[in-house]
């Protein structure tokens, strides 16, 4: 039996920390009805100024239910949401759980063959998305074509005066209205005023049940290309119920939560929206990340809770600093995603008062399974220690069912109320990754101490992690592959100062082809988001491969570091 087995961690739990979660019984949908209940009043969204309380966010989703299903959405049925974090954002969400349909969240700085490829593993019947990428989804292919494509006007959230003076930091839409309502394929196009313009949906149509599921969630899991996650109600509110039980001074129907992290990322889901309704906050949101934008907010409306990543954290405290701005309200922030360097948490804690620390997840954990205890018992430099209703192990990557014993390290396995139930449409990657009793593999190779503190001391995935996203070596390999000078290529992350992971590819050119880094970074941009794209290339004469021709990351990654170094 694993001395883990006895859960040595609850001795470091903060005060009013429970050691189990009572089992959830609301649905997301119940969740968001309890909210608008108990905090009709209350501001729910505020976006660059403009609010929205929870009575009107409630009648907004009410009628996007009634209006999806108008277009014969319901139980079952994918509906993509392709959007930057904008109010609308929030009605769609909640929309689509009201009708026991499944949200599938997209990156809208994704290029055309990324969605595609996405598009071809859900099939979602209705897209609502920003209008700057609608024309993007009206060419794809008429197989994979949802029926109606709803575009958002992100804009049309914001107050006058802000519309007309403000300068986002997005990309400028690729499409005109004038050029959507006379595209060949506008027929399926629906504006979002339409879809939210009509009734309420009836209480007589029938609500998803907790074991439903809520979201497809993409990840690049513990190998390969990206899979979607299987994230029932149960699984998401679940994790937002342990949030929340992380948080014991968590005031509801007071807290303002900054949402600077997507809401299409499991991270920013979990607890820029879903832990947040669950407690009655006001969220802040904000398209992207910009410190402008984000220091103006906080004249406005001060925080008091901030999920975030480490560059966020550093830039915020960094530029508060040289700006007199007051961060004192902010008293708990939980940075994800990446490692936290110290020096982060010493200068975030200086310019706020408050508390900063580190926890752990994935996708498939809804995705929070792991944290550091709210308090002076936290251990900067670990992960934390389970989160209430978590058990882990620590295993032999090759023998998962037998223990490491306490400080050596292995393959960390979760198990929870949070656990995803597999990958859509993938039983042979689900069985590798779901072994029997409901445990997760992670592919973490981790330490745990003798009081259950976990420290991630390497990945077996190789998977990239940069600005809070995974990335995977061989997706960005694909497309390094398709350029015709290119005959051999692999990618790795080269850890950065801030926690995070540079994108380096290496190469391996045909015979007389000239080196040429801005012609390779130009093709790689054509296909790949732009955090994906290398940030810098590395010329090889031949890359080195094991016995049975697999590329060793691992030695490419050394050779790189060496090659700076010398």
């Amino acid at each position: 039996m694993s001395a883990l087995s006895s859960r040595p961690w609850l001795a470091s739990y903060a005060d009013g920390v429970p050691a189990e979660i009572e089992p959830v019984t609301q649905t997301l949908a119940q969740m968001l009805d309890d909210a608008v209940a108990t905090y009709p009043r209350r501001p729910a969204l505020e976006f660059f100024g403009a609010v929205t309380s929870y009575a009107r966010l409630g009648d907004q989703v009410a009628r996007a239910a009634e209006g999806l299903r108008r277009l014969g959405v319901g139980p079952g049925d994918r509906v993509a949401l392709i959007l930057p974090n904008c109010p609308q954002h929030v009605v769609a969400f909640y929309a689509v759980q009201r009708l026991g349909a499944i949200v599938v969240e997209h990156n809208p700085r994704y290029t055309a063959p990324e969605l595609r490829h996405l598009f071809e593993v859900h099939h979602a019947r209705v897209a609502i998305v920003w209008d700057a990428i609608a024309d993007t989804i009206a060419e794809f292919p008429s197989d994979i074509l949802p029926e109606r494509i709803v575009p958002v006007t992100m804009t049309d959230a914001m107050p006058r005066r802000t519309r007309a003076l403000l300068r986002l930091p997005l990309p400028k839409a690729r499409a005109s209205r004038a050029a959507l309502t006379s595209h060949p394929r506008a027929r399926g196009l629906l504006p979002w005023a339409k879809l939210v313009g009509g009734r309420r949906i009836p209480r007589r149509v029938p609500r998803p049940t907790l074991d439903d599921t809520a979201v497809l969630q993409f990840t690049s899991g513990t190998t390969g290309h990206p899979k979607a996650a299987v994230l029932s109600h149960r699984n998401l509110r679940s994790n937002a119920a342990q949030s929340e039980a992380w948080v014991p001074d968590l005031r509801h129907g007071e807290e303002v939560f900054y949402g600077v992290l997507p809401l299409f990322h499991a991270y920013g889901l979990t607890l820029c929206l879903t832990t947040a309704i669950s407690i009655g906050a006001r969220i802040v949101l904000f398209p992207t990340f910009d410190v402008g934008l984000t220091l103006t907010a906080m004249r406005r409306t001060a925080p008091t809770f901030l999920p975030a990543v480490p560059p966020i954290y550093d830039a915020l405290a960094r530029a508060t600093s040289r700006a007199g701005t007051d961060l004192s309200t902010l008293r708990n922030a939980i940075s994800g995603a990446m490692a936290l360097p110290a020096a982060t948490v010493q200068r975030w804690e200086k310019a706020t008062g408050g508390i900063l620390v580190e926890g752990y997840g994935m996708t498939e954990s809804s995705p929070i399974s792991i944290g550091n205890p709210m308090g002076p018992l936290r251990r900067t430099g670990t992960v934390g220690v389970p989160f209430p209703s978590t058990e882990i192990r620590v295993v032999d990557p090759d023998q998962p069912s037998v223990d490491r014993a306490t400080g050596e390290p292995g393959e960390l396995l979760v198990r929870g109320p949070q656990v995803f139930s597999g990958y859509w449409n993938q039983p042979e990657e689900t069985a590798s990754t779901l072994l029997e009793g409901g445990w997760l593999r992670t592919g973490d190779i981790v330490v745990a101490d003798a009081d259950g503190f976990v420290t991630v001391v390497d990945r077996m995935k190789e998977l990239i992690i940069t600005g809070g996203f995974n990335i995977s070596p061989s997706e960005v390999e694909d497309v390094l592959l398709r350029d015709p000078d290119v005959v051999d290529a692999a990618v790795v992350g080269i850890p950065r100062p801030d926690g995070g992971e540079a994108v380096t590819a290496a190469v391996v050119l045909r015979a007389g082809a000239a080196f040429d880094v801005d012609r390779i970074r130009a093709h790689a941009r054509e296909h790949l988001a732009a955090y994906k794209v290398p940030r810098s290339v590395v010329l090889f004469d031949e890359l080195p491969r094991s016995l049975v021709g697999k590329v060793l990351r691992r030695e490419v990654r050394e050779e790189i570091v060496r090659r700076r170094q010398a």
